[in-house]
């Protein structure tokens, strides 16, 4: 893969996501211990999510991969239902998912941009 392939976008929030799924798997104890949700819902709905986090980072390469994971970001702050505390969590992850989305597009505009004037003065130079 070339350094023209390789997508900002699809890095930052392939990382948010992994670490969003690490923090959704930790969380399953503190939903047990303090929210007092039973076991078989804290594991079904945490690491549910945490696994579905670590699946769409691989399908970022799709362009729906984005989509799913503005989904994901709905059903981590929807998990506030259970435990409050989470909707802090849902609403971190939210913020940090829609700034690698949002900035990732902008790098990947103003790359483009940037191979396209280097290809034009290599062409103005080698003609």
């Amino acid at each position: 893969m070339s350094e023209r392939d390789k997508s900002p976008r699809r890095g930052m929030c392939a990382a948010v996501l992994v670490l969003e799924a690490i923090a959704l798997a930790l969380a399953v104890p503190v939903m047990i211990g303090v929210g007092d949700v039973s076991p078989g819902a804290a594991l079904a709905a945490g690491l549910g999510l945490a696994a579905a986090c670590v699946v769409v980072a691989g399908l970022l390469r799709r362009p729906w991969g984005y989509t799913l994971g503005w989904v994901l970001q709905v059903g981590a702050f929807a998990l506030g239902l259970l435990v409050g505390a989470m909707y802090g969590l849902g609403a971190l992850f939210l913020l940090l998912w829609g700034t690698a989305d949002l900035l990732g597009r902008k790098i990947e505009r103003e790359r483009a941009a940037a191979f396209a004037a280097y290809d034009a003065r290599q062409a103005a130079e080698g003609a």
